[in-house]
């Protein structure tokens, strides 16, 4: 057993920074959960408190990108989702806000690109199911949307392959089925 958080949380994100430390980000339970964040150093198995969010988050996603920062996008804020992403700059440990996302989703998936782009697909808005993907650019902070998806899906994984491109696989969607689609996204 290693140190325990300074706050519980479950529905955060955990992300392994290039230094090795790994940051706990939202989370469920009271509020206050949700707009905090943490680093863990494995080397001496103590947590520690760093800048807070500004957008509590649960069910939202993390994504560490080709300089090191770690972009945290959407996900529930109380009882609603929301629009907002941040980032988590590793030399100040605090998070920013940056550009505003095209959709509002939750149990998405957000994945990290070649190019430095991050890829964000589906999930569920404030009316339901998605089947939307946007684009966020990091030189610009500009979300562009790039499409729908075949289906609507949330609770999904995206893989990058060999070849660079997107594997989205599985879903549970509106319809409450689990189903076994696969759906590709190419940059090239």
């Amino acid at each position: 057993m290693t140190g325990s958080t300074n706050i519980p949380r479950c529905c955060h994100t955990a992300s392994t920074l290039t230094n090795g430390e790994v940051l706990v980000a939202g989370g469920c339970g009271e509020i206050v959960n949700r707009y905090t964040a943490e680093l863990y150093d494995r080397s001496i198995g103590i947590w520690t408190k760093t800048g807070s969010m500004n957008v509590p988050r649960e069910y939202h996603t993390a994504s560490i990108r080709n300089n090191g920062k770690v972009l945290v996008a959407d996900g529930f804020n109380a009882d609603a989702v929301d629009f907002t992403a941040e980032l988590f700059d590793p030399p100040t440990r605090l998070l920013t806000l940056t550009g505003q996302m095209s959709d509002a989703r939750a149990f998405h998936t957000a994945i990290a690109l070649a190019d430095g782009k991050v890829l964000v697909a589906d999930g569920e808005d404030n009316n339901g199911f998605t089947n939307s993907a946007e684009l966020y650019d990091p030189e610009t902070e500009v979300w562009t949307e790039i499409g729908n998806m075949n289906f609507s899906r949330r609770q999904f994984t995206s893989s990058i392959l060999m070849s660079r491109q997107v594997l989205v696989a599985g879903e549970y969607n509106s319809n409450v089925n689990i189903l076994s689609s696969l759906e590709i996204y190419s940059s090239i």
